[in-house]
């Protein structure tokens, strides 16, 4: 479905702490969008927080994808009360469809304090948007008459994508496996900071497990891989940020084997400012042609 993410975010209460979605968002392989059910669990978790006072934000979520979600039906979310400190309050959520668990999560909480501040600087020679717009509208020019091939990644997607390099998941070219990426959400958000959060919780499951696939010369879209995400952490650093602004996402795969890969990625205002870190590793099982 082409649901907004405010749509997606908008959860029907079933009962206390539990939660039902109303729309999904299928990925490329026709099962639902991983990163819809971690962006739809952690607003299920902030919703059973107090809301007449002054609801902590999320600081970090630990998250496993049990089984492929369908697109066609409902996903249940029944969220426990781990703790409810005064600083930190933790939560954690499993997924259901049919009465089966696709996804659990743990998620933590934290009161906004101040405390000491350092961060890793924003990537030195990277491409900044004006000239990547620019190289892309041209291209775009160029190829009016070509046919045009849309990268499954961004069909439909609820963001717009621009790599530092266009084919970087595209490509059979053998890389180094590192990317970059410019991102931001098509239609603006509300400017409460838990839609922005779930909002880049959700954009967080694009192009990592990709990204572990450069330096072996195939793309995770070519119809050679098997490709699922089986756990995904993630870190918010700053609530300074609107997904409706440009963010960069630097993501790195320091490991791959046994039809695994691993890659984590760090995510950038315009500014400099690093707002998340995550980290992911999923399947990429080559597909075997002999196999039924």
């Amino acid at each position: 479905m082409t649901a907004s993410l405010y749509e997606l975010f908008e959860l029907e209460p079933l009962d206390t702490n539990l939660y039902r979605s109303q729309l999904n968002r299928e990925n490329f392989l026709g099962s639902l969008f991983g990163g819809q059910v971690l962006s739809q669990a952690l607003m299920a978790c902030y919703l059973t927080q107090d809301q007449q006072g002054s609801a902590h934000l999320p600081h970090s979520l630990h998250a496993y994808f049990l089984r492929a979600g369908k697109g066609n039906r409902a996903v249940i979310y029944d969220i426990e009360k781990v703790r409810e400190g005064k600083s930190i309050a933790s939560r954690r959520a499993v997924a259901r469809q049919n009465g089966h668990p696709i996804f659990n999560m743990s998620a933590s909480f934290h009161k906004l304090e101040e405390g000491y501040h350092h961060q890793t600087a924003f990537p030195a020679g990277i491409p900044m948007l004006q000239t990547l717009r620019q190289r892309a509208l041209e291209t775009k020019n160029e190829k009016l008459n070509e046919p045009q091939h849309v990268l499954p990644l961004t069909e439909h997607s609820p963001f717009e994508l621009l790599p530092i390099e266009a084919d970087l998941f595209t490509s059979n070219r053998v890389r180094e496996p590192e990317a970059f990426c410019w991102f931001r959400a098509i239609e603006p958000l509300p400017k409460n900071k838990i839609s922005q959060y779930c909002a880049l919780a959700y954009a967080s499951d694009m192009g990592l497990l990709a990204t572990a696939l450069l330096p072996h010369g195939i793309s995770l879209f070519s119809g050679k891989i098997f490709a699922a995400s089986i756990d995904h952490a993630m870190w918010f650093h700053s609530d300074q940020f609107s997904t409706d602004e440009w963010l960069l996402v630097h993501a790195y795969s320091p490991w791959a084997g046994g039809a695994r890969g691993f890659a984590r990625s760090s995510i950038y205002t315009e500014a400099g400012t690093l707002i998340a870190s995550t980290a992911q590793e999923g399947l990429i099982r080559p597909i075997n042609p002999l196999r039924s």
